[in-house]
């Protein structure tokens, strides 16, 4: 769909063709608190697009509540709550959870994996490469995200292009290309208490449930032994719950930043070269993170009246946090839809940073990035794209589904 400046961000459509940049611009300076309308099922909703505005929401969980849900669909309380993983809890609820698993993502932990990053990393360009011309989403960027998914988790290799296919289903929702169960074209109901509305998050429930009952042997090291042992181990409920955002976010995300380098560096012959100098691994992960921005919002709920910009949220009403246009705000950044290998201080929000939910795994996935590129540039002086990109269908999740390149 064209990007006219004027597309309905409640349009997963206006998405299929990449994220519709002239719309947030448009909006960024004319409209930072637009409202979108809904569809008779699913309420309206304000829409903040200014880097400020949004960081200042993320940051005041009291006004601006997670704990209704995190999307823009409605839901029932019942729904809700047989669905809800931490990131749709406030404080302090929303602590002791993360507490629990914010160790096995930490800097310092998170560093120790750069050898098998590496490794991994080296194998998969390897693999590519030889082929000289692929598809640089399915034979990259979906790799190493996958390993490292199951390395994480403490899953077989064997099981993970299921996990993974099942991840895909459950994100990519709105999109006929992942599930046949596409939520704005099919009636859903039947699946409204699993995640996502999806057939897969059942299929991912029994997963996690064989895993809870030990028919399925996981790594006593990897995440999920540990969300099984101690005094405050989840419920049942609350594993499943965690157990798929945990498939979905931990491979969906790093996999479609990947992409986005890739596919940046189609367009820029000049950025390989300066790559191989070496002068920039400090700060490619984040450039690149953030014109990706693949989760380009989170939904909150207002809590009380609020004026913003001469507009009255009113409570009870859904606000989107568009993390994908405050990263590309013309205040905050210079030439923000240019890549800047050398982009420093960089304060993307492609992270949701600011706040309490700020993403788990953002470490690790900085390090993949950095070190996918790094293995890349490496081996070849040139990548160019041989089709145009195809994009998610999605206003939640932004990705390249499918990069053809020529290397060399």
């Amino acid at each position: 769909m064209f990007d006219n400046g004027d597309l309905n961000l409640f349009d997963h459509d206006s998405f299929a063709d990449g994220v519709p940049h002239k719309t947030f611009e448009r909006l960024r300076k004319e409209d930072p608190v637009s409202w979108s309308e809904g569809d008779g099922e699913t309420r309206g909703f304000w829409n903040l697009t200014r880097h400020s505005d949004i960081l200042n929401a993320n940051k005041d969980g009291q006004l601006f509540s997670s704990a209704q849900g995190i999307r823009v669909e409605d839901q029932s309380h019942e729904e809700y709550m047989a669905r809800r993983t931490f990131q749709e809890t406030d404080m302090p609820e929303h602590t002791g959870t993360r507490r629990r698993v914010n160790p096995k993502f930490a800097k310092p932990v998170v560093a120790n994996f750069e050898e098998v990053i590496r490794n991994l990393a080296s194998d998969i360009v390897e693999k590519a490469i030889m082929k000289s011309e692929f598809d640089a989403v399915e034979d990259i960027a979906k790799q190493l995200p996958m390993m490292m998914l199951g390395r994480i988790l403490g899953v077989p290799d064997s099981d993970l292009d299921w996990l993974v296919e099942k991840g895909d289903a459950l994100i990519g929702n709105t999109d006929p290309d992942f599930t046949q169960h596409v939520i704005d074209k099919v009636d859903t109901d039947a699946y409204r208490f699993m995640p996502f509305r999806s057939p897969a998050g059942k299929h991912l429930y029994d997963y996690a449930a064989e895993v809870l009952a030990g028919r399925k042997r996981v790594d006593p090291d990897g995440v999920l032994a540990r969300m099984m042992l101690g005094d405050d181990q989840l419920d049942d409920l609350e594993f499943k719950n965690f157990f798929c955002l945990l498939v979905a976010a931990g491979n969906d995300t790093t996999r479609y930043s990947i992409a986005m380098a890739l596919h940046l560096l189609t367009e820029d012959q000049t950025l390989i070269p300066k790559l191989q100098t070496g002068q920039y691994w400090d700060t490619v992960a984040d450039e690149f993170i953030r014109l990706a921005s693949p989760t380009m919002h989170f939904r909150r709920t207002a809590t009380s009246d609020i004026k913003l910009h001469d507009k009255t949220i009113k409570k009870g009403d859904k606000v989107l946090l568009w993390f994908v246009s405050g990263s590309r705000d013309e205040e905050v950044f210079d030439n923000p839809n240019q890549v800047q290998l050398d982009r420093s201080p960089n304060r993307h929000l492609a992270f949701g940073q600011g706040g309490a939910h700020v993403c788990l795994g953002m470490h690790l996935a900085k390090l993949e990035v950095r070190i996918t590129l790094e293995e890349l540039v490496k081996r070849i002086d040139f990548i160019k794209a041989i089709e145009p990109p195809t994009w998610t269908r999605s206003n939640f999740i932004c990705g390249v589904k499918k990069l053809r390149v020529k290397v060399g």
